[in-house]
């Protein structure tokens, strides 16, 4: 198997060549820009993940994620001095996978990294037209939507999912909680659960942001049906779908 290729993205030459170290000896092949214009001129189909800093010389890393997710779907992590939630709420928000804050763990930045190209390889490897349940744990697994989940066609091989016959514009996150919950519709997801779930790892990410993300998708499912809400609210619980949206 090719070893994951890694575009990083930072202009810091100590920081980047501790990255560097660290991801080549464990695997990793690195390509290293040292700005955003240099990062997205990189930025081609055999890149896998990219990892980069917030505040870039030439322009903001937000900005860059938003190009990138453009051009291709493919994880993004920023690395960023930025430890403010606001500030990690808005880099997750426009569809990025991970935050981590320096200083940080070379042991941690490694762990984290291979989390999420496993999450997107367990994602990738959905196929069939019978759609199944992405989330593969025990009595989760089970297939999807149930009849009461009316309105949802998911469809696993595109990891897309169509409501109301529009089909709904996705970032990761927000697919991987709207298909936990289309798992069992009236079932209580608690924030930690979805957490799980949708990161499809342990992640020390703030519960704050399965908020965001539901906002976001509830405002994609409104623009498909300003009539309906199909996601439930349990206050102090945690989310549900309806079962009959």
């Amino acid at each position: 198997m090719d070893a994951p290729r890694i575009l990083l993205i930072e202009d810091e030459p100590g920081i980047a060549d501790a990255i560097l170290y660290a991801l080549t000896r464990d695997g990793f092949a690195v390509e290293w820009k040292s700005t955003l214009r240099e990062g997205l001129a990189a930025f081609d189909d055999s890149v896998d993940l990219v990892l980069m800093d917030v505040g870039l010389p030439d322009g903001s890393g937000f900005d860059g994620c938003r190009e990138i997710l453009r051009r291709r779907d493919v994880p993004v992590v920023f690395l960023t001095a930025r430890a403010e939630e606001i500030d990690r709420i808005v880099g997750l928000e426009i569809g990025a996978d991970d935050y981590v804050v320096k200083p940080f763990s070379p042991r941690e930045l490694v762990a984290r990294l291979r989390a999420r190209l496993r999450a997107r390889g367990a994602r990738a490897s959905l196929t069939g037209s019978v759609v199944t349940n992405p989330v593969r744990r025990g009595a989760d697994a089970a297939p999807f939507p149930p009849p009461g989940a009316c309105g949802f066609l998911v469809d696993a091989e595109r990891a897309r999912i169509t409501y109301r016959t529009h089909e709904l514009d996705l970032t990761r996150t927000e697919y991987g909680i709207l298909t936990a919950l289309l798992a069992k519709p009236g079932r209580v997801l608690s924030r930690a659960r979805l957490m799980e779930l949708a990161w499809d790892e342990d992640s020390p990410s703030l519960e704050r942001t399965v908020d965001v993300h539901v906002k976001s998708l509830r405002a994609k499912l409104k623009a498909a049906d300003p009539l309906v809400d199909p996601i439930e609210t349990r206050r102090g619980l945690g989310y549900c779908l309806k079962e009959s949206p």
